[in-house]
C-alpha cells in the first residue's frame, strides 16, 4: 500500500509537521496514543462480554475485524447471545452508526490517493479516529499519518479483545462496569478537540440538540441529535460565509 503524499508540508505557526513518510507514520502512531487509552479496555469489554455470554472466543477478533465500530461490537455480542432477529440488528446498526456518514464530509480521504488505503480509511473511521483527525491542523495531516493513526487505533481494539478473552476465561466471575470506558474516551476526546479548537458555537450547537433530542424524541436520540446538529451547522456556516461578503458591500 503506497498513498500518494507530498513531498512537503508547511508546519503551521506554532507548530510542526512530519516532512518524510518515516515522520508521519511515527506522528500518527503517537497521534493513537490518546484514544488508545480507551480503545484497550473497551477491547476487553468486548472479549469479557464474549466470554460471559457463551459465545466462542473467536467471535471478539472477528468482530473486532468484521464490524470494527466500537460500540456497535459491544452491543452485537448480546443480540448474538439472545439470538435477536436479523431485522432488528440491521436496524441497531443503522442508528448507531448513522453519525458516520456526517464522518465523512470533513475526514481527510482526499489525501489518500490508492484505491486499497482510501476504502481501509473509511472501513476504520470510527469515532477515536474522527476526534485524533480533528485535533490536527490541515498542515499537520498526510494519508501515512492518517493510516497509521486508525491501524494503530485497530490494532489496540483487537488486541483487548483477546486480552479481555483471556480475562474472562480466568475470572469466573462476571465483570461489570468496564463498558463505561466508552463514556469516558468520548468525554477527554471532546475535551481534547475542544480545546485545540476553541469551537464554543460548536459545543453550544451540540449540546442544543443533544437537549432536543432526548426531549422529543428519547428513543432515537442519537440519530435525531444528529441530523439536528448537522442542520444547525449548515445554517451556522450559511451565516458566517455571508457575512464577509456583506460587509464587503457595506465597505
Amino acid at each position: 500500500m503506497q498513498p500518494d503524499i507530498s513531498p512537503q508540508i508547511t508546519a503551521p505557526a506554532g507548530g510542526w509537521a512530519p516532512v518524510t513518510r518515516r515522520q508521519q507514520i511515527a506522528a500518527g502512531v503517537r497521534d493513537s496514543f490518546s484514544a488508545g487509552l480507551g480503545i484497550f479496555p473497551l477491547g476487553i469489554a468486548l472479549g469479557l462480554l464474549v466470554v460471559q455470554a457463551g459465545l466462542p472466543w473467536w467471535l471478539a477478533p472477528a468482530l473486532s475485524l468484521a464490524a470494527f465500530a466500537g460500540s456497535l461490537d459491544l452491543l452485537l455480542v448480546g443480540m448474538m447471545a439472545t439470538v435477536t432477529p436479523l431485522a432488528a440488528v440491521a436496524t441497531t446498526a443503522l442508528v448507531i452508526n448513522f453519525r458516520h456518514v456526517f464522518y465523512a464530509f470533513s475526514f481527510p480521504l482526499h489525501l489518500i490517493r490508492n484505491p486499497v488505503a482510501k476504502a481501509y480509511a473509511a472501513y476504520a473511521l470510527i469515532d477515536e479516529a474522527y476526534a485524533v483527525n480533528a485535533s490536527l491542523s490541515e498542515a499537520e495531516r498526510s494519508a501515512p499519518r492518517t493510516l497509521a493513526m486508525q491501524m494503530a487505533c485497530q490494532t489496540y481494539w483487537v488486541g483487548g479483545g483477546l486480552a479481555g478473552v483471556a480475562v474472562g476465561a480466568a475470572m469466573p466471575a462476571p465483570v461489570k462496569g468496564l463498558e463505561f470506558a466508552l463514556c469516558a474516551l468520548f468525554t477527554v476526546l471532546t475535551l481534547d478537540a475542544f480545546r485545540s479548537r476553541g469551537q464554543i458555537p460548536a459545543v453550544l450547537l451540540a449540546g442544543a440538540s443533544v437537549a432536543v433530542a432526548l426531549a422529543a424524541t428519547p428513543e432515537v436520540a442519537m440519530l435525531t441529535a444528529l441530523l439536528l446538529f448537522v442542520g444547525l451547522l449548515l445554517a451556522r456556516h450559511a451565516l458566517t460565509a455571508r457575512r464577509p461578503v456583506a460587509e464587503a458591500a457595506d465597505a
